[in-house]
């Protein structure tokens, strides 16, 4: 503590003497080395990112047993400068009880919170590859069950594991290392692994290709007894340092899924387990504790004489009820339901249909998901609903939350066209089947809602400046009001000024101010958004979602990308690049038709040259990604001065309100200052809030 004390000490004196710190970035993390822990044990890993983690004081990581300190020492240079950080070490302690799987983790440092990357949490050794097992004959002995770390780190590089088998022996290889990069913000090309195992005469006798997305998975027993070789490459042969992987290698039966897939909490539910290596009619029971939250969670089923690896279930307040055994594979078989209503179905062989039967009334509303591929079933499903004469009434493929696309399906807000009988068919798109083809069906009656989500994960602040994160909602089955923002978990010194997003508008913003005096913090924050819904002859419905953050990634040929992730962090750090934004005023009222000019001003840091763009919108290029203005403003760009060059820091932004703008009270506003780090990713500096009204016509 006392070391990281001096260190930011330094760093506050450093950069207040006036020393040039030109285009300051918060850490984008690239890779961890190994990238896997093993429960019970602490171990140091090597985290390389671009740009310095110089002055790193805090490790955070998703749930729970799991911690981290920073092992590399934060001493200046000889020269008395800050060095270009680029490696350090982490030490990272693991409980026993640890529940295994993925992890994303990050650092605190003074310029801010660093992007994410990821550990995975594994119940074996780990081994990290040397620095020669390219070749069969080089091969590196291994000890099973172990978990393998290595990288793809050049093209037509070759890693090779060596191991001895008995006869009879069931392995189960498990390889996570494309599904590692989706949150790496500028790896933009992923790895493609595939794995094989060989006998001593250099044979392949197995191998697997694309199970997990591109990640291979192979279950295989050996008949006969002896030495074999495990190899793993890219399929295109290429490479990249970044490209890490671990490969977890047991003799444990390995749980794809669990038959059902949906369950309650405080109840004792038995389940089928699936997968690979399992014993004559596996069972397992278990009762989540009351109260668990509901959606997806990972657990160890209780198997065997231990716990099983960790997998995924869906925790449901809606009454449960299994698939029949029965045939239901046409509307005249359906199986009859009453909504709302969860289903716990399977498609168990090739070609096989579900149908369900239910009634429903003319005026009402009803809404029908399938969850399948989310959570960790092969299944690819289509859903329709039918007459009960079977003639199609609606529709679904593939379904999108926020800003991504899945391959589940979900048909919302659908009308009967009558009161009757009618039926939901649940099929594979491409007619596949197995035992692990689960799916949990949810029937509901269709209700307003929203969803949000936060662009991006971090809010970087500095004592006496101000930062800004948007929100943006999505409006589902009929729901166009206002939406009020709140936050949780503000560290100390850090108010925020929530706003709100707009009836019918899908974007809103909360700016958060660090007083001058706030000391170096961070903490991960919460935003809710709450509304309210009319219903016809009762009360209103209240409406409440947490926001989602999404972390921006930097996509092949300069496009922005971004990724769900849990963790929206909040930092206040020492001062970088622009030392705060101020404006002519804080408050704008336009009459349609007319304009108004808001002067900025900002403070460059000593030394700092580079280009500044000012705006009210959040964009990349072309891209909109939040526009707060009231409906009918824009910027007049042709009376705007918003590229600031050299030592420039004053311009001006000149807003103008549409002839036919509708009234508008209030509605905050942020103005920014950003600083390009590379060609998609900003440091986005910001000033208090600018409230900005239409008058009425």
């Amino acid at each position: 503590m006392l070391r990281l004390m001096r260190c930011m000490a330094f760093l506050a004196a450093w950069m207040a003497a006036g020393t040039a710190f030109a285009q300051v970035s918060y850490p984008m993390l690239m890779s961890t080395r190994p990238v896997a822990v093993q429960v019970g044990t602490t171990s140091e890993v090597e985290v390389e990112a671009r740009y310095s983690m110089f002055g790193a004081q805090r490790v955070v990581v998703t749930g729970e047993g799991v911690s981290g300190e920073i092992a590399t020492p934060m001493e200046p240079g000889k020269d008395g400068k800050a060095p270009n950080l680029t490696k350090l070490k982490l030490k990272l302690t693991v409980a026993a009880d640890a529940l295994p799987g993925v992890r994303d983790f990050r650092l605190v440092t003074p310029t801010g919170a660093s992007t994410l990357g990821q550990l995975v949490i594994v119940r074996d050794p780990v081994v990290s590859e040397t620095r020669d097992n390219n070749s069969p004959e080089k091969a590196q002995p291994v000890t099973i069950p172990a978990t393998l770390c290595g990288a793809i780190e050049r093209a037509e590089d070759v890693d090779y594991f060596r191991f001895t088998v008995e006869a009879g022996q069931a392995l189960t290889f498990h390889v996570r290392a494309m599904r590692l990069q989706d949150r790496i913000h500028d790896l933009q090309a992923h790895v493609d692994p595939i794995i094989a195992v060989k006998n001593a005469a250099g044979s392949t006798v197995a191998t697997s290709d694309n199970v997990y997305a591109a990640d291979p998975l192979l279950a295989h027993r050996f008949a006969e007894a002896g030495e074999y070789l495990l190899e793993i490459r890219d399929v295109r042969y290429q490479g990249n340092g970044y490209w890490q992987y671990a490969i977890e290698v047991s003799d444990r039966p390995f749980v794809t899924n669990v038959f059902p897939l949906a369950v309650k909490a405080g109840e004792e539910t038995a389940v089928e387990p699936v997968g690979h290596h399992m014993p004559e009619r596996a069972a397992a029971s278990f009762a989540l504790p009351a109260g668990t939250p509901l959606g997806p969670r990972f657990v160890q089923l209780p198997f065997g004489d231990g716990l099983s690896n960790p997998v995924e279930l869906i925790v449901s307040d809606l009454p449960l009820v299994r698939e029949e055994p029965q045939a239901n594979d046409a509307p005249a078989a359906a199986e009859l339901v009453s909504g709302p209503v969860g289903i716990n179905g399977r498609i168990e062989a090739e070609a096989d249909i579900d149908c369900f039967a239910f009634e429903a009334k003319k005026g009402e509303r009803y809404s029908f998901e399938v969850l399948a591929r989310r959570h960790g079933s092969p299944l690819d499903p289509i859903i329709r609903v039918l007459a009960a004469d079977g003639k199609q009434l609606a529709e679904n493929d593939d379904l999108r939350i926020d800003k991504r696309g899945y391959p589940d399906s979900l048909i919302e807000f659908w009308a009967p066209p009558a009161d009757g009988r009618y039926v939901v068919e649940v099929r594979d798109l491409h007619l596949r089947g197995g035992a692990d083809f689960v799916y949990f069906l949810k029937m509901t009656t269709a209700q307003a809602y929203f969803e949000l989500y936060l662009d991006t994960d971090k809010t970087q602040l500095f004592p006496g400046t101000s930062g800004v994160v948007f929100a943006n909602a999505i409006r589902k089955n009929g729901f166009d009001g206002a939406i009020e923002l709140s936050v949780d978990g503000l560290p100390e010194g850090v108010t925020a000024s929530p706003g709100a997003v707009p009836a019918g508008r899908r974007d809103g913003s909360i700016i958060f101010t660090a007083a001058a005096d706030a000391q170096p913090a961070a903490s991960n924050i919460t935003v809710r958004g709450t509304a309210s819904h009319p219903r016809e002859g009762g009360d209103p419905l209240a409406l409440e979602a947490t926001a989602r953050p999404y972390q921006e990634t930097y996509l092949p040929g300069g496009g922005r990308g971004h990724w769900p992730v849990d963790l929206h962090t909040l930092n206040v750090g020492a001062p970088c690049d622009i030392r705060g934004v101020t404006l002519s005023t804080h408050e704008v009222t336009l009459k349609p038709g007319g304009s108004q000019r808001i002067d900025v001003k900002i403070e460059r840091a000593p030394g700092f040259k580079e280009n500044v763009q000012l705006d009210l919108l959040f964009r990349h290029l072309s891209s909109v990604y939040a526009d707060t203005l009231p409906p009918g403003v824009t910027i007049d760009t042709k009376n705007s001065s918003t590229l600031l060059t050299g030592q420039q820091t004053d311009g001006h932004i000149t807003l103008t309100a549409a002839a036919n703008a509708a009234p508008a009270e209030k509605v905050q506003v942020a103005v920014m200052a950003n600083v390009s780090l590379n060609f998609v990713m900003k440091a986005t500096y910001c000033a208090s809030p600018l409230f900005v009204s239409v008058e009425k016509p």
